[in-house]
């Protein structure tokens, strides 16, 4: 991880939830019953695609499962929205989504003429604590007075979205559902761990899933993964996790002291090259006169090799492009 993932939340949903195995625990908690027993979920595979644009990726991020439904070919979208207030055009986006998942099963599959079914799923975890407040439904969207919606009835679209607002459940709604070690302590984490001073307490609940973890195969790498995220969005240190280490073991403590200096020794480097940055843009303020947008953009970009480099150019060069050849 040379640089933090522009949202923590985001990349940790995605590393845990991109598993159909832990997938699957948290749709089954969502969808309903009869849906559930329907779906065939040993065929359940995660697609290679995303449907959200890359403008938004800071905002959502996107998994679609491919499967069987009663028989049929059919695909679980399911979308995480981190942001502490939630879009108000997300029934609008699902069905932009879901007519693209649409187009790339008739592109594949040109001679059909059916549809697959396509269940959208939105998973609600805002850093801040704030609850979904924005409509479910694509109707709810479209601006008209009751009387004519009355009129219209069915001619109306009505798509919902199924929507899992982790705001809303206490940890022991969380601790209740089917899920792997691995989907528990994440789901759990997007709810205790931002700006939690107090973490490392909270934490002794997830001890058993944390054991768990670490005993699985490819356990040390999820843990740094869980140790990452928490010192990452959390207010407190590797010092204040000594309670969970005392629980966990020596192996554990060995992996989060080591997660805790390699996170300490690239925060140094971030902040050495962000220093770079703003010194050779500097240096080029003065030299040449404004800057243009596009080569903020690429010492934006550089690493701290390349930045050295351009810093020295700067004393000897005649123009911006004799800089940057």
């Amino acid at each position: 991880m040379a640089d933090p993932p522009n949202n923590p939340h985001d990349a940790y949903f995605r590393h845990v939830l991109e598993q159909p195995a832990n997938a699957a625990g948290e749709l089954r908690a969502v969808l309903p019953p009869a849906v559930t027993a329907r779906v065939d979920w040993d065929a359940l595979e995660l697609q290679s695609c995303s449907y959200v644009s890359p403008a938004l990726r800071s905002r959502f991020s996107d998994l679609l499962f491919r499967t069987r439904l009663a028989g049929h070919d059919a695909y679980l979208f399911l979308l995480v929205e981190h942001q502490s207030r939630p879009d108000p055009l997300m029934p609008f986006r699902m069905l932009e989504y879901t007519v693209r998942i649409w187009n790339r099963y008739i592109a594949e599959h040109p001679k059909t003429t059916t549809l697959p079914a396509v269940v959208p799923l939105v998973v609600h975890a805002s850093p801040k604590g704030e609850g979904w407040t924005k409509p479910t439904e694509l109707a709810e969207l479209i601006d008209i007075d009751p009387d004519t919606r009355a009129a219209l009835g069915e001619h109306l679209p009505s798509l919902r979205f199924l929507l899992d607002d982790l705001t809303t459940l206490d940890v022991a709604a969380l601790h209740a559902r089917d899920l792997t070690a691995q989907a528990r302590v994440m789901l759990v984490l997007q709810k205790i761990a931002a700006g939690n001073k107090h973490l490392g307490e909270d934490l002794l609940a997830l001890v058993e899933d944390l054991l768990t973890l670490v005993a699985a195969p490819g356990g040390t790498a999820e843990l740094e993964c869980v140790v990452t995220y928490i010192l990452t969005v959390s207010e407190i240190g590797e010092s204040d996790l000594d309670p969970l280490i005392d629980r966990l073991g020596p192996h554990a403590r060995e992996v989060i002291m080591t997660t805790a200096d390699r996170l300490r020794a690239e925060g140094e480097a971030r902040g050495e090259a962000k220093g770079r940055r703003e010194a050779l843009l500097e240096l080029l303020s003065l030299k040449f006169g404004g800057v243009p947008a596009t080569v903020v953009s690429t010492v934006g970009d550089a690493d701290s090799a390349q930045l050295k480099a351009w810093s020295a150019r700067v004393l000897t060069a005649g123009s911006l492009d004799e800089v940057f050849r």
